[in-house]
């Protein structure tokens, strides 16, 4: 029986959409183009995900990759990107409010850096969680699956009873490896139809 409803953050509770980031900056193309490499697409941004180096330190790698007229904007990126950038995904916060309201145990399991806990309560539906793993703070990172074990630990969870929702298949394989029911994340409507076949009775999607 599921007890438990355990979700991933970025493209399950909030848009994680970089390029429209920068488009909203109203950086050139070009620009863009660059810092979606030299930023998103460093290693040093899974490195302060992971929790193993720090946001200075990694900011200051990035920006030797890149131009000087670009540096503002990867501090912005990297630092504050969360300020003008939480955006809901449709009808989440209320997939959440109503799982809460049947009884339901709701945590949080996502790849994110120590700065999630300064931004987390802004995200509609926060305060319906029950407890967090973020991946910073554990030095690990999905789909390992010595973060999953964390989660369980820290909670009292029992793997059978978790039903974990992610946007990345790797990440639900790695759920499903440690005895935990998943899936992959395309929509609310979706996921009510999935989270009723499990026997979770939420409402049906209008």
């Amino acid at each position: 029986m599921i007890r438990n409803l355990i979700f991933d953050m970025g493209n399950v509770l909030i848009h994680w959409d970089p390029p429209r980031f920068m488009e909203r900056m109203g950086l050139p193309e070009e620009d863009r183009a660059l810092l979606l490499t030299e930023v998103f697409g460093s290693v040093e941004w899974i490195q302060t995900d992971r929790g193993t180096l720090s946001f200075e330190d990694g900011l200051k790698e990035m920006c030797a990759r890149l131009p000087e007229r670009l540096h503002r904007a990867a501090r912005e990126l990297t630092l504050d990107w969360w300020k003008d950038n939480l955006l809901p995904v449709e009808g989440m916060a209320e997939l959440v409010r109503e799982l809460k309201g049947l009884g339901y145990n709701i945590y949080l399991l996502s790849n994110a850096k120590l700065d999630l806990h300064q931004y987390f309560d802004r995200i509609p539906g926060s305060e319906c969680f029950d407890g967090m793993i973020v991946s910073a703070d554990w030095k690990l990172l999905k789909p390992q699956p010595e973060l999953y074990h964390v989660l369980l630990r820290e909670y009292g969870l029992k793997a059978e009873e978790c039903f974990f929702t992610d946007d990345l298949n790797i990440n639900i394989e790695a759920a499903v490896l440690v005895g935990m029911s998943g899936t992959v994340f395309r929509g609310v409507a979706g996921l009510r139809r999935t989270l009723t076949e499990a026997g979770v009775p939420v409402k049906a999607a209008d």
